[in-house]
Order: structure tokens, then sequence, then C-alpha cells
């Protein structure tokens, strides 16, 4: 009995986790011959200030990452 722990942080739709499921599964019937009927997944999503990344919490990172405002007035 195959059990999949997917681990992501927050903001992917119920679609997405859907999708998600459908092809972790027919992978594991294609390349392990698993039954799907037999095959577990389960998806956790973790806030992104409980989720640590490049030496941040991934809250902090992704502001980084944003793009910084001007602040020049003409």
């Amino acid at each position: 009995m195959p059990y999949v722990n997917i681990q992501i942080t927050t903001g992917a739709t119920r679609d997405q986790k859907a999708q998600l499921v459908k092809e972790v599964t027919a992978s594991l019937v294609r390349i392990l011959g698993k039954k799907p009927e037999h095959t577990h997944i389960v998806i956790q999503e973790i806030a992104d200030e409980n989720w640590g990344f490049s030496g941040l919490l991934t809250d902090d990172w992704k502001q980084k990452q944003a793009p910084q405002s001007s602040t020049e007035t003409y």
C-alpha cells in the first residue's frame, strides 16, 4: 500500500491538489504497478511562517524577492 506525503506551502487550489493526487497515483500505477485503490496521498499545507528556505522563513524570503518599489520622486 503506497503512502505519499506531499508537503507544500499554502496557496494551491483544490483543482491543483486534485491534479497532484491524480498524477502521483498514475505514476505509481505506471512505474511500480501499484493499484490506485491501495494508494494513499496526503497533502499537507504549511504556512509560510512555518517553513524555512535559504536560511529564512519563507514569508521573509518572499518579501525579499518582491520587486522593490521606487521611492524616487521626479
